[in-house]
């Protein structure tokens, strides 16, 4: 059978071919573009496999005949846009990924603000892309690792997404027990405990460092929320999705938001580009600390 116009010939996952539900260059571009607007995540031509693979189940689901149909039910739907967005983005993560990060935040960030803290004085991180909670958990754990008594303090870790699907998961704080062995042993004996969900092996983050833990629904390309200022954000693997104008406004917005000697933490594929370039200064591994600039 012939491919009807311009769709794209391609198997997907040894199943059904484009034929049966179709998928033209059309469709595509006009899933990039919703995407970029509405995201700022670039999908270039090369991904239209994973667009088909991730949501031709939903268009199944929604009894709708082609893409071009979805397309049309996604334009005045934002509900359905959010969800296709979040059925579009890799959420992938673990517990202390990159710990040097982690090492960083506690001897260069935390442990000069201690004593300050036990004075009652705030402390606020941002996990800018939390995901399922892993990054912000380490965070926490963190905290408690070097600051114990934090959840009797004002000390606050934001934890946002876009997905509202995995920060539900955050919230809940249950996860796969095999994922515990990325955190320290320390760490994992006083501030988790092991449990069983549907039958499988899993474990639990304290009640103390979930105390520590906000999560909150955030499009990083539209309004933030946030006034007061972050000792150390962390916004990993996240930006390299945008086009370069994008990513030196959200350098250039998170800069805005630490004080002077605050830490910016990004992934180990992302630069620093913009006007933020001036205000951050490396300091070790893909971390970076704001500095004060000259207005004179």
């Amino acid at each position: 059978m012939k491919a009807a116009p311009h769709t794209m010939e391609l198997q997907i996952e040894g199943r059904r071919n484009l034929a049966d539900l179709p998928f033209s260059k059309h469709d595509f571009k006009i899933i990039a573009q919703m995407v970029k607007e509405y995201a700022g995540i670039d999908l270039h031509e090369s991904k239209s496999s994973l667009v088909y693979s991730r949501l031709a189940k939903r268009i199944r689901a929604l009894a709708l005949p082609s893409f071009e149909k979805y397309c049309q039910a996604v334009r005045t739907d934002v509900d359905e846009r959010h969800q296709m967005v979040s059925m579009l983005t890799t959420n992938v993560t673990s517990f202390f990924r990159e710990a040097h990060h982690f090492e960083h935040l506690k001897s260069k960030i935390l442990a000069p603000i201690v004593p300050a803290a036990r004075r009652g004085e705030k402390i606020r991180i941002w996990s800018a892309a939390c995901s399922s909670g892993q990054e912000p958990y380490s965070i926490a754990l963190t905290v408690l690792s070097i600051l114990p008594e934090a959840p009797s303090l004002d000390v606050r870790i934001l934890a946002t997404d876009l997905n509202a699907d995995v920060v539900n998961k955050g919230r809940a704080a249950v996860y796969d027990r095999q994922e515990a062995s990325a955190i320290p042993p320390a760490l994992k004996s006083k501030w988790t405990s092991p449990c069983t969900v549907r039958d499988e092996p899993s474990f639990q983050i304290s009640d103390e460092a979930r105390s520590l833990v906000s999560f909150r629904e955030l499009n990083l390309m539209q309004g933030w929320p946030m006034r007061g200022l972050f000792h150390a954000i962390f916004c990993r693997n996240v930006v390299i999705y945008f086009d370069r104008e994008t990513q030196c406004k959200i350098w250039q917005r998170m800069a805005s938001l630490l004080p002077v000697g605050g830490a910016l933490y990004i992934g180990h594929s992302e630069r620093i580009s913009g006007p933020a370039s001036s205000l951050l200064s490396p300091d070790g591994i893909t971390a970076f600390r704001k500095i004060e600039v000259d207005s004179a």
